[in-house]
């Protein structure tokens, strides 16, 4: 069954198109995985994405960053090294601070699913035009970064 060619569809079209243009090549991709689910009896699976892509996202990014540890290029003396200078110490309390931010805002967008449009606009805004990435582990370092005054 193939999904009517309605007002979102040319939504994320144009979105696919902005960000190609934008060189963001992730949310170009993101968007055309969107468009293919829609297009295809995949769209039956738009519930079960809804409800567990956030999670199985958060599952990927978080064994994305834990490689350098499965594959031994991080050591056990790099994890001791981490609690030795004060600016690993502070990306720990970052990172900890962001986590914590995210599961609240986990729980407003629970609490009040009406903001998650306001959440995806400022998304994709950021991402469309400011060259943001829309990952939270990557706005930590970010965070850091500004903490630093490094970037």
């Amino acid at each position: 069954m193939i999904a009517q060619f309605d007002i979102t569809f040319f939504i994320l079209l144009l979105l696919a198109g902005l960000c190609y243009v934008t060189h963001n090549n992730t949310v170009t991709f993101a968007v055309l995985l969107l468009l293919l689910f829609k297009l295809t009896p995949l769209s039956a699976y738009f519930p079960f994405l809804n409800q567990y892509g956030l999670t199985i996202g958060i599952v990927l990014l978080t064994a994305a960053m834990m490689v350098p540890l499965a594959d031994g290029s991080l050591g056990i003396k790099d994890i001791f090294k981490s609690f030795m200078t004060w600016q690993s110490l502070l990306a720990i309390a970052v990172g900890i601070l962001v986590s914590w931010l995210g599961s609240r805002g986990i729980m407003l967008m629970k609490i009040n699913p009406t903001i998650v449009n306001g959440l995806i606009v400022g998304t994709l805004i950021g991402v469309a035009f400011f060259k943001g990435v829309p990952v939270g582990p990557l706005i930590a370092a970010g965070v850091l970064s500004l903490m630093l005054g490094k970037g």
